[in-house]
C-alpha cells in the first residue's frame, strides 16, 4: 500500500439512521444538533466517516427516504445552519461527512410532483393510462402493487410507498436536476454520497408485464439494473471528482451476483458499491469463505458490511432470531473482527458497538415502518433495528432525549445494560471491544497487502492471512487449533493457550511473515 491510497479505500464508516442517534430538541425524534453533541463518542469509538441517512425536508411517509426538498433540512432535523454545524465540527475531529442521496424517487410533497398532479411537467415522473387496472403487473418492494391512480385517472409508478413516486430518468431535466443537488451539498463541505436504490433509475422501455421472480433485485431486469444507469454514474464521478479532497460516491446496489455489482465500480463510475452479501449469509464458514472470494475476484474496492437500517441486526440474525442470545453476540463479535481483517472499507450501523439486538415486540400502534401498514401487518417491517440508541441512565430514554421525553419508539427495559455510559466502564463490555479492534486495525492501516492468503483448515474454521496478520473464525461447534504465531492481538472473547473457542475469532501477529 501506498500513502497516496484515497481514504475511503479502508475507512470505517458508521451509519446514523438521523432518527434514532440522539435528540437535543426534545421532541423525542434524533437530530443534527443531537448528532453534533455525540460526535466526541463516535472519535473515541475509532470510526473514520459518517453516514446520515435523510434530513431533508420530508412528510416521513418512508422516514425521510420520501424527499419534499432535496436543498433544505427538515426542520424536526434542525436547520441548514445545524449542517453546517455539524460537518464544521466532524471535520475538526477528523470525521468525514457521508450524506444520503435519493435519485430514485421523490415524495409526493416535492414541487415537482405537486405540478405534475395539476399536469405541468409531468414527464419528470413515471405516468401511464390504464384505464381501470394498473398499466402493467409490477409490484411494490413495500407489497401491493407500484402503481396508483391520479385524480385525472391516469397511473403514477412507485416501486415503494404510494407517497414516493419514482422520477422519470428518460427525461434529462431529472439530470439537471441532481447534478445541481450534488454541487450544493458538496459546496457545503460534503465527503461523499450514499446513493440509495443506486441501481435503480431506469425502467425497461415500454414497461412491460414481468414474471414475479423476474421483479426481484437482479442485473438487468425489467425494472432494476438497467444499463443505462451507468451513464448517470459517469456523469456523477465527473462532479465528484472536479472538488477537491478526494470526494466519493457509494451504491446501494441489491443484485443477485458479484460481477454485476463490479459494473457500477469501473473507474469512471461510483469509487464503491455496498457488498450486501455478507449481510444477507447464515453463520457458516464456506458461506463467508464464497462470499468473500467472490468479493475479492469482483471488486477492486470491497465494502463489508454486517448491518444497516433496513435488516434485522446481525446479533438477532446469528442468535437465530432471539433478542437476547449470547450466542448471537458472541457471533456478531467474531464477525466484526473479520470484517475488520479484510481488505477494503467497513460500514457499521448505529448501536451494534453496544451489542444491540433486533427488538422483536413492538406494540402494533408503535410501528411505523410503511411496510408494516401496507403489509396488514404481516411483515413487521424496519422498526425493529430503528429503535433508538441508550445512552445513559436507568429508564427510558436512556439519555437519548433531554428531559425524560419519550422517543419515537419505545426502548426496551432490557437496554439499561447496553447503554454507552454503561459499557464505557467495562473493559469487557461489547463497546470496549469494538474500541480495542478499531485501534488495533488503525495501528495496521497501511502495513497490510491488499490480497489475502487462505491457510488449510477445517470447513468450519476460516484462516485467511494478510502479511503479517492472520485472521481465525471459527464457525463450527469445537475449539479449533491456533496456526503458531508470535502473539495475539484481539481475540473476541479470551484466547486460552493455542485453541480458539466457537463463535470466535482472533488476530494473530507474525512479524516478517
Amino acid at each position: 500500500m501506498h500513502m497516496e491510497t484515497p481514504w475511503w479505500r479502508d475507512a470505517v464508516v458508521y451509519e446514523i439512521y438521523v432518527r434514532s442517534f440522539a435528540d437535543a430538541s426534545g421532541d423525542g425524534v434524533g437530530d443534527l444538533p443531537g448528532i453534533r453533541q455525540r460526535l466526541p463518542y463516535l472519535a473515541e469509538l475509532g470510526v473514520d466517516a459518517i453516514w446520515l441517512t435523510p434530513f431533508y425536508r420530508s412528510p416521513m411517509a418512508d422516514g425521510g427516504y420520501d424527499v419534499a426538498d432535496y436543498r433544505d433540512v427538515d426542520p424536526l432535523f434542525g436547520t441548514l445552519a445545524d449542517f453546517d454545524e455539524l460537518v464544521s465540527e466532524a471535520h475538526r475531529l477528523g470525521l468525514r461527512v457521508i450524506v444520503d442521496i435519493v435519485p430514485n424517487h421523490s415524495s409526493s410533497a416535492h414541487e415537482w410532483f405537486q405540478a405534475a398532479l395539476r399536469g405541468e411537467g409531468r414527464d419528470r415522473y413515471v405516468f401511464r393510462d390504464g384505464g381501470d387496472l394498473p398499466p402493467n403487473n409490477w409490484q411494490s418492494t413495500f407489497s401491493g402493487p407500484a402503481w396508483s391512480k391520479a385524480p385525472d385517472g391516469q397511473w403514477y409508478l412507485h416501486l415503494f410507498a404510494p407517497e414516493q413516486p419514482d422520477f422519470n430518468w428518460r427525461n434529462l431535466e431529472v439530470h439537471s436536476e441532481f447534478l445541481d443537488v450534488l454541487r450544493f451539498w458538496l459546496d457545503r463541505g460534503v465527503d461523499g454520497f450514499r446513493i440509495d436504490v443506486a441501481m435503480g433509475l431506469y425502467k425497461a422501455e415500454g414497461l412491460p408485464d414481468t414474471p414475479p421472480e423476474d421483479q426481484a433485485f437482479k442485473a438487468e431486469s425489467p425494472i432494476w439494473g438497467r444499463p443505462e444507469v451507468h451513464e448517470v454514474y459517469r456523469d456523477w464521478r465527473k462532479v465528484l471528482d472536479s472538488y477537491e479532497g478526494e470526494r466519493m460516491a457509494i451504491g446501494e446496489v441489491w443484485t443477485d451476483s458479484a460481477e454485476d455489482l463490479a459494473l457500477y465500480v469501473r473507474p469512471d463510475e461510483l469509487h464503491q458499491s455496498f457488498n450486501f452479501a455478507w449481510l444477507e449469509a447464515p453463520w457458516s464458514g464456506p458461506a463467508f469463505k464464497k462470499i468473500i472470494d467472490d468479493t475479492l475476484a469482483a471488486v477492486t474496492a470491497p465494502t463489508w458490511v454486517l448491518s444497516n437500517h433496513d435488516v434485522v441486526r446481525h446479533v438477532t440474525r446469528y442468535g437465530n432470531g432471539l433478542t437476547n442470545s449470547t450466542t448471537g453476540l458472541s457471533r456478531a463479535r467474531a464477525a466484526l473482527l473479520a470484517m475488520l481483517a479484510l481488505p477494503g472499507s467497513a460500514y457499521l450501523y448505529q448501536g451494534e458497538e453496544l451489542g444491540l439486538p433486533e427488538v422483536k415486540d413492538l406494540p402494533p400502534e408503535a410501528r411505523q415502518d410503511p411496510i408494516f401498514a401496507r403489509s396488514k401487518g404481516e411483515l413487521p417491517g424496519r422498526d425493529g433495528c430503528r429503535v433508538p440508541i441508550p445512552w445513559s441512565g436507568v429508564a427510558e430514554p436512556y439519555g437519548f432525549s433531554p428531559d425524560g421525553t419519550r422517543p419515537w419508539l419505545p426502548q426496551p427495559v432490557e437496554w439499561v445494560v447496553l447503554s454507552a455510559e454503561r459499557q464505557s466502564n467495562d473493559p469487557g463490555s461489547t463497546l470496549s471491544f469494538y474500541q480495542e479492534a478499531l485501534r488495533a486495525r488503525r495501528e495496521l492501516r497501511g502495513t497490510l497487502p491488499d490480497e489475502i492468503t487462505w491457510v488449510d483448515s477445517s470447513e468450519d474454521a476460516l484462516i485467511f492471512s494478510r502479511g503479517p496478520l492472520t485472521c481465525v473464525i471459527n464457525c463450527g461447534s469445537e475449539s479449533v487449533r491456533l496456526p503458531s504465531h508470535e502473539r495475539v492481538l484481539i481475540g473476541s472473547a479470551p484466547v486460552d493457550g493455542h485453541l480458539l473457542l466457537p463463535d470466535t475469532a482472533a488476530w494473530l501477529y507474525t512479524p516478517d511473515a
